[in-house]
């Protein structure tokens, strides 16, 4: 496809665009008498829907609009907190959505309502902070492993990173769950639900040397602790605990303040798989989601990345 024809599609797909927002917001006016200025932020919305839907799901904006599932949608309100939306903006594009789709439920255009189970909160899902593989591997860097306790700390850092567990999930690890000479620690997370995750030639490189190295000075061996990581009391480390070691290691690697999260490696991990090409049925049963729409707000994360990359790099970028 030339340039030129390219931009005409483009064109007609916006007047297209309007043309079906200004037919929802007269029967919005003739239905309700809604303001002006709610009409006109109504329009503009469902304009602007449109096209990240189409350039989303690369279809045309129309059709992506019209038949868009739930989960597409989710992705959509994630995409826009990506671009630097407001809380309060992507919440009255959700407003539109359902009053939109309940209109098309209204016409016989659609048999559902996709906005139906997508809940109103007062503070959306805002994306996860993306850190860069050089920055984890500052992270990974920085305790210093000569030390007891930086030899623990960075056995944890580097199993968290490699299997993007919970903190919770992390800290609470028993011995009997991790099975190094298998590469591969199963895991109770949220329900009770169980799952096994690779561990990775790293992670079992540093859990090896920390039992052998550091668990013996700390204690683990002469007490009936089953934790796998304990403190310099002998004791199952805690969230609070590995929270303010992961927030004194990212200090030191020079992380921004708004960087420093209890699962920012749980994050990192995500985003990594998927920037390597991994599936996101495979991501989500490592991170143990049950929904997969969870799991969808890391593809937008990624693909940002991926066009912050093609940008930067690509000779027409």
């Amino acid at each position: 496809m030339t340039h030129s024809s390219a931009s005409t599609d483009k064109t007609a797909s916006s007047v297209a665009l309007r043309s079906l927002a200004d037919a929802f917001c007269d029967t919005l006016w003739l239905t309700e008498g809604l303001s002006k200025n709610t009409l006109s932020a109504y329009r503009s919305d469902l304009v602007l829907a449109g096209e990240d839907l189409g350039q989303l799901m690369e279809r045309d904006p129309i059709e992506a609009l019209l038949h868009a599932k739930r989960d597409e949608l989710e992705g959509l309100l994630a995409y826009r907190f990506s671009k630097g939306a407001l809380n309060s903006s992507v919440l009255r594009l959700l407003a539109t959505l359902k009053r939109y789709y309940n209109y098309l439920v209204e016409q016989g255009t659609r048999t559902d309502n996709p906005t139906a189970l997508i809940k109103t909160r007062r503070h959306y899902r805002s994306l996860p902070k993306l850190l860069s593989e050089a920055q984890v591997e500052a992270l990974l860097h920085a305790p210093n492993v000569e030390e007891t306790i930086g030899l623990r700390d960075r056995a944890m850092i580097e199993t968290i990173y490699a299997t993007g567990l919970r903190v919770t999930e992390l800290v609470t690890l028993k011995h009997e769950q991790v099975r190094l000479d298998m590469g591969v620690v199963r895991v109770s997370g949220k329900g009770d639900k169980e799952r096994l995750v690779p561990l990775g030639d790293e992670a079992i490189f540093w859990i090896n040397r920390y039992l052998k190295e550091a668990y013996v000075l700390l204690g683990g061996a002469n007490s009936a602790q089953e934790a796998l990581f304990i403190t310099q009391r002998g004791e199952a480390m805690s969230r609070q605990a590995f929270w303010y070691r992961i927030k004194h290691y990212a200090m030191i690697a020079g992380f921004r303040k708004e960087q420093l999260s209890p699962h920012i490696l749980r994050h990192a991990f995500a985003t990594h798989l998927l920037n390597h090409g991994a599936d996101l049925r495979v991501v989500q049963m490592l991170l143990g989601h049950l929904n997969i729409t969870t799991t969808q707000i890391y593809t937008h994360v990624a693909h940002e990345r991926l066009k912050l990359l093609h940008a930067k790099h690509h000779p027409r970028g």
